[in-house]
């Protein structure tokens, strides 16, 4: 009984854990933010570089995202997976081998 419940509540996480990850609608399709311009490749950077400490942020509020939607487009996308590469140290040079003597 005690296996089965837990196969049953590690079903309904996992699909918590899916459904909470589906993406939404834009809100600001078609809005002009004249006031700022989009963000470009540096803050895309930026903003995947600091993705782990501003998810644990929106975790705790509504008005903190973890990417910014008013962007250039391909450029900052490009920027945001550096950055997160770089955070996560996706670099691979941990993969080598090292000769032990």
């Amino acid at each position: 009984m005690l296996k089965s419940s837990r196969s049953v509540l590690l079903i309904v996480v996992g699909g918590l854990a899916l459904t909470a990850c589906a993406p939404t609608g834009n809100p600001l399709v078609g809005e002009s933010l004249a006031q700022q311009p989009p963000a470009g490749f540096l803050l895309g950077v930026w903003h995947g570089f600091t993705v782990m400490f501003t998810f644990i942020a929106s975790l705790f509020t509504d008005s903190v995202g973890v990417y910014e939607v008013w962007n250039v487009g391909w450029a900052y996308n490009l920027g945001y997976l550096l950055g997160i590469m770089m955070f996560f140290g996706g670099g691979g040079a941990g993969s080598s081998r090292r000769r032990r003597k």
